[in-house]
């Protein structure tokens, strides 16, 4: 990528041209957007082509109406949707709880893919929450207990609250009461390639109403680029 800078004036000069040979059409996807999300990203993960292809950008809107967008790490796709863990008291937590709807988005910038993610969130049980803390690493564990997600902090406050709760807890960490998971249910979900001339395939689905979340039907279109 090349830039152009003048003054306090800065410049992307003209992208380089999207090449795949993967196309992507209503007629060809799953008529499940999580059965197509499922086949993507096994694919993706296991190419080993694409870095860290679980990050994700997670956007919430305040009680005001004031959007805030994120990169968290997707962990599971369920039934019902996709699953993230996170402080219940930091920012992002608190805006879903003021309003229980997000936005997902996943670019794969290697292969020229994205997915884009919109529905409501719903908190995971907490016994989902506990058997998914203990399966994270030590440290980890410990800094979830350390960290006020998103509190104003002194230097060295977080570090010293650590220390304490390593003596406090050993290697018996439990989970905390303000962490835990969330679930977004999509009720649309959006597959994007990226093609030349930015004339990409773009293929969406859209929830059809009246029927329940245990059997859902999705209406797939062709979006223009």
């Amino acid at each position: 990528m090349d830039i152009e800078v003048h003054d306090s004036q800065l410049r992307v000069l003209p992208h380089h041209q999207y090449v795949t040979t993967d196309g992507l059409s209503p007629s060809t996807v799953s008529p499940s957007p999580l059965d197509q999300f499922r086949s993507w990203f096994q694919d993706v993960a296991s190419s080993k082509t694409v870095s860290e292809p679980e990050a994700m950008s997670l956007s919430t809107v305040s009680p005001t109406g004031i959007p805030s967008a994120r990169m968290v790490l997707f962990k599971e796709l369920d039934t019902r949707g996709f699953v993230f863990f996170t402080n219940y008291t930091s920012r992002k937590s608190q805006e879903l709880l003021a309003n229980p709807h997000a936005a997902l988005v996943f670019y794969w910038r290697e292969v020229h893919q994205s997915v884009r993610v919109v529905g409501r969130v719903e908190r995971v049980s907490e016994d989902e929450s506990r058997e998914y803390f203990h399966s994270r690493p030590l440290g980890s564990q410990f800094g979830a207990w350390a960290s006020r997600q998103s509190s104003v902090v002194g230097e060295g406050e977080v570090q010293a609250r650590l220390e304490k709760l390593k003596q406090k807890f050993r290697e018996d960490v439990p989970l905390p009461e303000f962490w835990g998971g969330w679930r977004v249910v999509p009720d649309e979900v959006e597959f994007w390639i990226g093609k030349p001339s930015r004339l990409h395939d773009r293929v969406r689905y859209l929830r059809v109403e009246g029927f329940p979340d245990k059997a859902p039907q999705w209406k797939i279109e062709r979006l223009a680029p």
